[in-house]
């Protein structure tokens, strides 16, 4: 067994609105900084430690780990589950 670490990204689909992303452009907009800076979105990240035989089984028990707790909302929200390579 080999110990894993594995994120999971949490954000809204495309076309789901992000207030707190628009709220964090608008507060660069009004303070005129950053003018470059044209779309911010926003995302949860949870990082999972886990003990398993190989990255593909790990990804897959935190993946299955999210779906049975309904950590996120598949309606709305898009997840991305990564095996970190360290």
């Amino acid at each position: 067994m080999t110990i894993f670490n594995v994120h999971v990204i949490i954000e809204n689909k495309p076309g789901i609105s992000d207030p707190e992303g628009e709220t964090i452009l608008n507060d660069l907009v009004l303070k005129g900084t950053h003018k470059t800076v044209s779309k911010i979105k926003t995302a949860k990240m949870l990082k999972f430690t886990i003990d398993e035989k190989d990255q593909k089984t790990a990804q897959s028990k935190v993946q299955e780990i999210c779906d049975d707790l309904r950590i996120y909302n598949p309606m709305v929200s898009k997840v991305t589950v990564r095996v970190l390579d360290e």
